[in-house]
């Protein structure tokens, strides 16, 4: 059994609002696993509470069909303190987020905690810009950013199982 006390490998992706970038990357994440044959619980949530219930914004919704990946059904939650238990793996899209949870955690969380780029060695430590207030354009970019960290993240958990380290 790994650190986390968990049989299954479980990752959370956290953006700001829980409605671009983190929703995005859930989907990206279970299609990469998916692809590795891997055996996961993937779910995404916000580090605010501006959104909760809401479904993510319609051009993360239309980025990620156009990359045949639904994310429609997804909702807007925010981060809990059962999230630390819950998960192995706690990602973040940025460094402001990722403060956000480190902020939050508990002392005796379970989970692993980093950011989602750290998984590719010459992007460690960058953040995932948020397109929120940008176009579709932007949303594609991120979206090319998010699914490389996706890949990445399920070829290394396909290598190493649920102990690997970001």
């Amino acid at each position: 059994m790994q650190a986390s006390g968990h049989d299954q490998l479980s990752v959370l992706f956290v953006c700001l609002g829980n409605i671009c970038r983190s929703p995005m990357a859930e989907g990206a994440f279970r299609a990469a696993a998916a692809r590795h044959g891997l055996e996961c619980h993937v779910d995404s949530a916000g580090t605010a509470s501006y959104h909760i219930g809401n479904r993510p914004d319609p051009r993360a919704i239309a980025t990620a069909r156009d990359r045949g990946v639904d994310i429609g059904g997804q909702a807007a939650r925010q981060i809990a303190r059962e999230d630390f238990f819950r998960f192995t793996h706690i990602l973040a899209m940025d460094e402001a987020n990722l403060a956000g949870i480190r902020a939050q955690t508990p002392r005796d969380k379970t989970a692993r905690i980093a950011l989602l780029m750290d998984v590719l060695e010459d992007r460690r430590g960058q953040s995932i810009p948020d397109p929120y207030y940008g176009d579709e354009a932007q949303f594609a970019s991120v979206w090319d950013e998010i699914a490389e960290a996706a890949e990445g993240l399920a070829l290394r958990f396909a290598r190493e199982g649920i102990h690997a380290v970001l």
